[in-house]
């Protein structure tokens, strides 16, 4: 998969995406992430790429020309001055913004699908309205505010890029994980056994697999029930 980044702060995806699994599924060539300084396709001198809204009001609205014109040379979009919408070129545009859809697993494995996928981070006040038309998807991680769209284009990244093939090292994992068939994922334990009087369940220790899955079948289900029951209620329906 191919992910590019449009953003006005580039610096602040290389520390996550040289670390840990991201740096591995790119060195193993699973991933493949360019971030691109949405300032490059500005024109004055000051690398405007936001301006004061239309009508008044607080804060500063990114304009529309530089996305356009970088989704436009990333091939992303091919798109005539008749068109609202613009018609993609083997890729997935996806507007970060808290007034989109929420991330979960199951749009995460969607996502997974595609072949490519570019983010535009949104930042300031807003963007302005036409970038929306530009878009194929507006995402959003959660109902609260951030500085800006990096964040969620990260989490969104790290959201989607352990579920490409061969990314992770145990391919099991991702079976019993939280939120996968609408459960959160059951407790783990390791070395000690004992620590400062707290020990670990009896049946994790017998070597009995039959007894141990279904103590963690059991216990995803009484996590869940005690800490996301709406979970259970969309696994029922």
């Amino acid at each position: 998969m191919r992910i590019d980044i449009l953003t006005l702060f580039p610096k602040m995806f290389a520390s996550v995406l040289g670390e840990s699994m991201l740096k591995r599924a790119q060195d193993k060539g699973l991933l493949k992430v360019r971030v691109h300084d949405l300032r490059d396709w500005t024109f004055d001198n000051h690398r405007t790429a936001d301006d004061k809204p239309f009508g008044g009001g607080p804060g500063m609205v990114m304009k529309v020309e530089p996305v356009y014109l970088a989704l436009k040379e990333l091939k992303a979009l091919r798109a005539t001055s008749h068109q609202r919408r613009a018609t993609r070129l083997g890729s997935r545009i996806i507007l970060l913004t808290p007034q989109g859809r929420r991330l979960d697993q199951k749009l995460a494995k969607r996502l997974a699908k595609e072949k490519r996928l570019v983010l535009i981070c949104g930042h300031y006040e807003g963007v302005d309205e036409r970038v929306r038309g530009l878009a194929d998807d507006e995402i959003s991680i959660g109902d609260y505010i951030l500085t800006c769209g990096e964040i969620p284009a990260l989490a969104l990244i790290d959201c989607v890029a352990r579920l490409l093939p061969g990314v992770l090292g145990a391919e099991d994992s991702l079976v019993s994980e939280s939120f996968e068939q609408n459960l959160l994922e059951y407790p783990h334990y390791t070395r000690p056994a004992s620590f400062l009087g707290m020990d670990v369940p009896q049946v994790l220790l017998s070597g009995d697999h039959k007894k141990i899955e279904a103590w963690r079948k059991e216990e995803a289900v009484k996590r869940t029930r005690e800490r996301r029951p709406d979970l259970l209620k969309k696994k029922n329906k």
